[in-house]
């Protein structure tokens, strides 16, 4: 397969890694102030969580910037680990603390941006699990894709700690979303119901 090479000018390195970092911010932040309990209680029928999340997005980045690049791993890693129990990579077992997930989903954000600050964009790997025997992409078409993967994680992240507590927006109330109290919410709330409520009679809005 023939891959196109992507030019390093025009800063998009710098544009590519912001959009990474922003998501990795938002998906921490959503973690602050939790108790431990909430950081780890399943808030959706697949078992969706706050701390698993973060564990989670620390191996993708690990995985997708190393074995496709030829990089050491560094980890036991349980995509490549024979045997590994299904969705293991999406919660923390009671022997993992919050402060050591934390710590290693930082420690991954490091390995990549080296990674990115060393390679060109243009660099050709092989995405081992990507389609029938792997897919040959550049560095710049996997940073993408980790980025996509990462705010996708984020909104889980936010529509969890709501659930949890009620704690919106990427940053505090009102960055992202209307400074409203607890009252309208609820107005909003119960309209959006009755419009579902009458569109699910066949009544119309």
């Amino acid at each position: 397969m023939s891959v196109p090479a992507v030019a390093d000018d025009d800063g998009f390195k710098a544009d590519l890694v912001t959009y990474l970092q922003e998501a990795r911010d938002v998906v921490l932040q959503k973690l602050d102030g939790s108790s431990e309990y909430d950081a780890r209680r399943p808030l959706t029928p697949t078992g969706t969580n706050l701390l698993g999340l973060v564990k989670h997005l620390a191996l993708v980045e690990v995985g997708y910037f190393s074995v496709p690049f030829g990089r050491p791993v560094g980890l036991a890693h349980p995509w490549f680990t024979e045997g590994a129990e299904d969705n293991v990579d999406m919660w923390a077992t009671a022997a993992e603390s919050r402060e050591d997930v934390v710590a290693g989903y930082r420690q991954a954000w490091a390995r990549v941006d080296a990674t990115v600050q060393e390679l060109p964009l243009g660099t050709v790997g092989r995405v081992p699990w990507w389609g029938d025997g792997g897919l040959d992409v550049t560095l710049h078409r996997v940073l993408v894709h980790v980025i996509g993967e990462t705010h996708r994680h984020a909104g889980h992240a936010d529509i969890v700690r709501e659930l949890v507590d009620g704690s919106v927006g990427n940053q505090d109330v009102g960055d992202n979303l209307p400074d409203r109290d607890e009252a309208w919410w609820r107005m909003y709330r119960d309209r959006l119901q009755r419009v579902a409520e009458q569109a699910g009679s066949g009544s119309g809005s």
